[in-house]
């Protein structure tokens, strides 16, 4: 598993810059203007560095070379749901720490304190997004892997709004106490497991 993680650093080490490029210019783009730039900065970061990584394995023809080796299939799978959680750590924790940055250099930007429950809120959403993207990658991957990332940056684009009204929801402090809430993030985490079966599933049974 380690050697696995160990190609995807590899494999993505040139590309690096773009991930720091994403901070930079969506930071650019919704710390001026949203009170949830937080959110957003991470989340499209984190998105946008996962589809970076995808596109690197197809480009490079990695999975065609992995099945190729005395490698299950599921470790493979498994290593890229971990380079995934691990971008969006990183881009979490890095927007925190720039809004942290922003909040005591530029006072007259009015940015709100954000908290650990901020961290939580952005963790769960990315949870979620990528429960519904690796699947698709697994089952069309290199044949459709452009329109994938197409339409799902488009959706991301168009549902902007309605998740920041349930960005918005969750972070309402009385809705912690909320019955609904309670079962919302265990929930993500349950449609995470099975996003990572379902797509082990998927790339298992696919010819490459």
């Amino acid at each position: 598993m380690l050697n696995m993680l160990r190609k995807d650093y590899i494999a993505l080490k040139s590309s690096q810059w773009i991930v720091i490029l994403y901070l930079v210019v969506f930071s650019t783009v919704f710390i001026p203007r949203m009170d949830m730039s937080m959110y957003f900065v991470g989340i499209y970061t984190a998105i946008g560095s996962i589809m970076l990584a995808t596109m690197v394995d197809i480009k490079n023809h990695n999975h065609r070379f992995l099945i190729t080796l005395p490698i299950n299939r599921k470790h493979i799978v498994k290593a890229k749901y971990l380079t995934a959680i691990a971008y969006m750590l990183f881009a979490v924790f890095s927007s925190f720490g720039i809004h942290w940055l922003t909040i005591r250099l530029f006072p007259l930007l009015d940015k709100p304190n954000y908290t650990f429950n901020d961290i939580i809120i952005s963790i769960g959403i990315i949870l979620l997004l990528i429960s519904v993207y690796m699947p698709l990658f697994y089952a069309l991957s290199h044949k459709s892997a452009a329109v994938i990332n197409a339409v799902f940056l488009v959706a991301l684009i168009v549902l902007a709004q309605p998740a920041a009204q349930f960005i918005h929801w969750l972070s309402e402090e009385s809705q912690w106490q909320s019955p609904i809430t309670l079962f919302v993030y265990p929930g993500i985490l349950l449609l995470f497991l099975v996003s990572y079966l379902v797509s082990v599933k998927l790339f298992s049974r696919r010819d490459i």
